[in-house]
């Protein structure tokens, strides 16, 4: 990527967000660290539309660590309900905790403390930094890898690992302003995506995702949303869900193991 490159790709990435950039996202109006921390970790795997009102009720009960720390995990899976993949609230209530605890309730600032974090990874950790703090941490998802992949690998005929990628992003980088760059970064990848572009398929990373309907991620699911409501036995499950005894079993007991879900005599119950 010679100079000129450089220029073309980011007056391009940053034109599309001046004029179609997603300005008005409720977790873009604050650089509250924990409110930054709940946007990322429910827009994981989730699509933005599901994010927004969920990220609003969620705050409105959780406004701060503290709050989300003291609540019964039923609670807060309750307020999860919809968005799936349900160890992600439980991975935020320990986040939480341990900020609570180990913090008095003030998020980190640095990259280390914010990685070692309960549930924090590579990319949320850069996430919080750029987008609460302003510092231009180099990290990567999937609209940022479009982006990367579209613009600099468009003829490769290779897989491209993140590792190819990352030294690319770090050269790009608005260290002025990181937080904005990744917000224009994000936004054109999405755009890419929704023009049509499967360039991800190029990514070392690619792996197509499973089929939702009869999964085991699919029975957690119905589990975890009635239990949520009424402890229930397992003849009682098998009675109101659609699955196979055999399914419900191998789903309990990855919830146990993931401390979602206790059993207590014949009972199981939300942890």
């Amino acid at each position: 990527m010679n100079a000129a490159q450089k220029n073309r790709f980011i007056k391009t990435v940053k034109d599309y967000y001046a004029e179609h950039g997603r300005h008005d996202l409720p977790w873009r109006q604050t650089t509250n660290p924990y409110k930054i921390a709940v946007s990322e970790i429910m827009l994981q795997q989730t699509q933005v539309s599901r994010v927004v009102e969920k990220y609003k009720e969620f705050l409105k009960a959780f406004p701060n660590a503290k709050s989300l720390a003291a609540a019964p995990l039923q609670q807060v899976l309750l307020l999860w309900s919809g968005l799936g993949y349900n160890r992600r609230a439980r991975f935020l209530q320990q986040m939480a905790k341990a900020v609570n605890d180990e913090y008095k309730g003030k998020f980190p600032k640095t990259f280390d403390e914010l990685l070692a974090l309960p549930g924090i990874g590579h990319y949320t950790a850069g996430a919080i930094s750029a987008f609460a703090y302003n510092q231009p941490t180099v990290f990567i998802e999937t609209n940022i890898r479009t982006v990367y992949l579209h613009c600099f690998f468009h003829d490769s005929t290779d897989s491209v690992t993140d590792k190819e990628l990352l030294p690319l992003i770090a050269a790009t980088l608005d260290r002025e302003n990181p937080r904005e760059w990744y917000w224009a970064l994000m936004d054109y990848g999405s755009h890419l995506k929704s023009t049509g572009v499967r360039i991800h398929r190029k990514s070392a990373q690619y792996a197509k995702q499973s089929t939702f309907k009869g999964s085991l991620r699919q029975v957690r699911g119905a589990i975890i949303k009635i239990l949520t409501i009424n402890t229930m036995t397992l003849l009682k499950l098998e009675k109101d869900l659609p699955f196979e005894k055999v399914r419900i079993e191998e789903a309990l007991q990855t919830l146990i193991k993931e401390k979602l879900v206790v059993k207590k005599g014949k009972q199981y119950s939300i942890s």
